[in-house]
């Protein structure tokens, strides 16, 4: 499969630069007949029994700004996500002027790279001197917005989902953006179940398929926890002939990488490099939420494997009706092809 068939033409024009308020008055659209819905209006197009999964990780303040020691050039860092040993890995720019052993004050914290960059990429050792790691980040970190958003939010807290618990990520599980208390107690007094995941989302956010061959592409690993009170749910959901619906991509990856041969989930903690394309048999997953994405990217990939050729069809229909796209845009509620 060519990359360049996972592509579309996005207009500038069509990504979100803004937080729609409430969260829940983002659109929706129903890929079953091409509806057009709001996100509030979930509740009433799911049904008793089914069974919501949403990715409860938080963005972790991971975007650092600082200087070289000696010259005091400015430096950027993207941290993605923590490799033992006081080490992380991280984005860094720019990444052609840095090299190994280098020393970069970002506030409180002094970083040193353990070797030179590769394709913009490092492993960074982290000293905030008493204070722990993760209070410093919180101190002199920013909330890392994506490259393409160019507007503003006023409370960070809007990149962050109303359910989240456990900081690990270097971007928002978007798709989740959505929810606000009163949907979730919604869908709650509908008889529709919600459960959770952790995914930590890492690199393959932000960087593109970058080979001509889908197949080529490597997946960065990433950590996942699937708790047993989830797999739980997932089993009683289809025991009562419930759907099971994968709330973003992250979820669908989590759920299908703790799937064993015989399609069981086995709850606990993992690692997954977990690549879905067209052709992949999906086990747990009935129905996704998801915000439109990025043009040749592997989350295109993804709902191009669940939905079908019906994905082109849908994108297009988002478009014409001026849905909005990428993190902070619309979403769609897309049936998993047959």
């Amino acid at each position: 499969m060519q990359t360049a068939d996972f592509s579309y033409e996005l207009p500038a024009e069509a990504i979100a630069q803004s937080a729609l308020e409430p969260r829940d008055a983002a659109r929706l659209l129903v890929t079953a007949g091409l509806r057009d819905h709001h996100f509030r209006d979930l509740p009433a197009l799911l049904r008793r029994g089914d069974l919501v999964v949403v990715n409860r990780t938080r963005v972790r303040r991971a975007r650092l700004r600082g200087r070289r020691e000696g010259t005091g050039g400015r430096v950027e860092a993207l941290l993605l996500q923590p490799c033992g040993e006081g080490r992380w890995q991280a984005l860094v720019r720019p990444a052609r002027r840095l090299r190994a052993g280098e020393r970069i004050r970002f506030g409180g914290i002094t970083a040193t790279l353990v070797s030179d960059p590769e394709a913009g990429e490092a492993v960074l050792v982290l000293d905030a001197g008493r204070v722990p790691v993760e209070e410093a980040l919180g101190r002199w970190g920013e909330v890392p917005l994506p490259p393409y958003f160019k507007g503003r939010l006023e409370d960070p807290e809007r990149y962050q989902t109303v359910y989240s618990v456990g900081i690990g990520s270097a971007a928002a599980p978007t798709a989740g953006l959505h929810f606000t208390p009163g949907l979730l107690q919604a869908l709650d007094e509908s008889g529709i179940g919600v459960a959770a995941v952790e995914l930590d989302i890492g690199l393959d956010t932000f960087r593109p398929i970058a080979v001509e061959r889908v197949e080529d592409h490597r997946m960065h690993r990433e950590s996942y926890l699937l708790p047993p009170e989830t797999a739980a749910a997932v089993e009683e959901a289809r025991g009562r002939g419930g759907r099971v619906v994968a709330v973003g991509t992250t979820v669908v990856r989590a759920l299908e990488s703790a799937t064993d041969a015989s399609g069981r989930l086995q709850p606990g903690r993992g690692e997954t490099g977990l690549f879905i394309i067209p052709g992949y048999r999906f086990r747990v997953v009935d129905l996704l939420v998801t915000n439109f994405h990025v043009p040749g990217s592997t989350l295109v990939v993804l709902v191009a494997a669940f939905m079908g050729g019906a994905w082109r069809e849908a994108y297009r229909a988002a478009l014409e009706r001026g849905y909005r796209f990428l993190s902070f845009g619309d979403a769609m509620l897309a049936e998993r092809a047959p």
